[in-house]
């Protein structure tokens, strides 16, 4: 989603304000929020005054702005919106750059779902996987969405989880799995190295919402033959590519 089109920086305004109000006094000036966005003031006041007829934003009458709840509301639909758009622009970009395979997936129950996906011909992938669910304590997806979750909030979400997978590297508990993913913690990215099915290998990286919250999780999905070799340089790139994807969701600086 271009940020100079009307929904853009609506979303912009949305998520800055969304940011700069979450802690006291609660609320933000357009002087503000137009130096945090680096914008503008009067196109800033623009925005927040259409926000405002919208009823997404309160005007108080000291003339700064508070973020409504169906302000939050808005702000999550649109963030969600660009997560499929801008989203797909990056992967396409990735995938072209690295000639493999690339996802987002979101967390759904106990499972991973694709929601983005770019298949370049050299990745000789078949198939599609959008809508696909797949076990979250065997893919990089599911390290990626878990990411900054706590290892009771894991154990909630795995409570119901088989550990038993196709691939021969699969952790077969949820202490194994929590030990990978502090691993990947401190390397910056996530490896799965023949966990989901035998010969798979792949890299990912959480992204992250206004809310400073992990949304989803990008991945590079391939051959162990073709991408071991090269597994720092993926990493770095699908850490890159959730790095600039969490900074057009408007996601705090970490």
């Amino acid at each position: 989603m271009d940020s100079n089109s009307s929904m853009g920086r609506a979303l912009d305004v949305l998520t800055t304000l969304a940011d700069l109000t979450s802690v006291a006094p609660h609320r933000a000036t357009v002087a503000q929020v137009a130096a945090m966005l680096d914008r503008d003031r009067s196109q800033v006041s623009r925005t927040l005054k259409f926000l405002t007829e919208e009823g997404t934003v309160t005007r108080l009458e000291d003339r700064s702005y508070q973020l409504g709840w169906r302000g939050y509301a808005t702000a999550q639909e649109l963030t969600d919106r660009r997560l499929q758009t801008d989203g797909l622009t990056l992967l396409e970009e990735l995938a072209e750059a690295t000639r493999e395979a690339c996802f987002i997936g979101v967390l759904s129950g106990d499972s991973t779902v694709t929601i983005v996906e770019a298949l370049p011909t050299a990745a000789r992938m078949i198939g599609s996987w959008l809508g696909r669910p797949y076990p979250a304590f065997c893919s990089d997806a599911g390290q990626g969405v878990l990411w900054d979750a706590s290892d009771d909030e894991i154990a909630a979400v795995l409570a119901a989880t088989e550990f038993r997978a196709a691939g021969p590297n699969a952790a077969a508990s949820l202490g194994e799995f929590l030990a990978r993913l502090t691993a990947a913690r401190e390397r910056g990215y996530s490896i799965v190295d023949e966990e989901a099915e035998p010969g798979l290998y792949s890299v990912g990286a959480p992204v992250y919402d206004f809310r400073g919250e992990v949304v989803a999780a990008v991945q590079i999905v391939g051959t162990r033959e073709r991408l071991r070799p090269k597994t720092a340089e993926l990493g770095a790139a699908v850490r890159d590519c959730a790095l600039t994807l969490s900074t057009i969701l408007a996601a705090p600086a970490r």
